[in-house]
């Protein structure tokens, strides 16, 4: 029973491959389609111990987030080839929501990016390198921590929460993990 439901599952991914950009689509289904728009959801499918992905296509969303969402300090939201890239987090709130979601870079996002690359590359000193420049940034934006985001364009000013959680949790996770070889699975 639970073979064939990994099967179901397994086919019903393959649905997410987007040959045309060698990574896979955000959404399945929408309003308008399949949505090509290459986002940073993608990276799940390869940082986590079990892809759904074989390896060759692993390789390819850490390539695609690599040349077009990857900054110093985050995945950017959004492609910024998307006609809906926002690259600064900035203006009122009405404003800054629309930039959330469009463009703006997710510090968190680093460490699921980090933890992809090393397993597809298994250069452990370039994925630490990754999570570095974070790491000199926890006296920028708030004293010994980590701020939630980042424009999607340089200089990368930091934004919104000053002291976000799940940005600390998840550098420290993947600098862990990345440090100690006995850690990865």
């Amino acid at each position: 029973e639970w073979e064939a439901e990994a099967a179901r599952v397994a086919a019903g991914f393959e649905r997410f491959w987007n040959a045309a950009e060698g990574c896979c689509f955000d959404v399945l289904d929408g309003p308008s389609g399949n949505d090509a728009a290459v986002r940073p959801n993608q990276i799940f499918a390869v940082s986590l111990p079990t892809s759904p992905l074989m390896p060759e296509r692993q390789r390819g969303v850490v390539e695609v987030c690599a040349r077009h969402l990857l900054t110093s300090f985050g995945l950017r939201s959004l492609d910024p080839r998307h006609p809906d890239y926002k690259g600064r987090y900035q203006g009122g709130p009405r404003e800054r929501d629309g930039a959330y979601h469009q463009g703006t870079v997710w510090g968190w996002l680093l460490g699921p990016f980090a933890l992809a690359h090393y397993k597809v590359f298994g250069d452990r000193e370039a994925a630490l390198a990754l999570v570095e420049p974070l790491g000199k940034h926890l006296g920028a934006y708030g004293v010994g921590t980590l701020g939630e985001v980042f424009d999607g364009e340089p200089p990368h000013s930091p934004g919104g929460c000053p002291a976000q959680a799940w940005t600390v949790a998840e550098v420290l996770r993947a600098w862990t993990e990345l440090a100690d070889p006995s850690r990865w699975p």
